[in-house]
């Protein structure tokens, strides 16, 4: 009987870090990923700026990882593309990075 409790604490754990309905890839145990998200034809970016939210067992998150922020962090007025990165450590503490190019 105990053998089929853990085996089930196993598996709905899984299934809560599993990121089956996240929009970026989610490792079990580990990511680190970069993620396109938009971009303009025009070249030439001299300017970056970063945003960044922290979540902590998806229970508490803080920060603010807007488009605008990251922008605004890199004194940037002509947006021409936008990046996003992943990290997280076994769903327990995560980090998203919103990157912004431009002039």
């Amino acid at each position: 009987m105990k053998g089929i409790f853990v085996g089930l604490s196993v598996a709905a754990a899984l299934a809560l870090f599993s990121g089956c309905a996240s929009t970026t890839p989610v490792g079990a145990l580990y990511t680190d990923a970069s993620l396109p998200i938009t971009a303009t034809s025009a070249s030439g970016a001299s300017k970056e700026g970063q945003a960044t939210c922290t979540s902590i067992l998806s229970l508490v998150a803080t920060g603010d990882c807007s488009v605008e922020t990251a922008a605004k962090n890199g004194h940037i007025q002509t947006i021409k593309s936008v990046d996003s990165k992943v990290f997280s450590v076994l769903g327990i503490y995560n980090t998203y990075t919103t990157i912004v190019r431009g002039n």
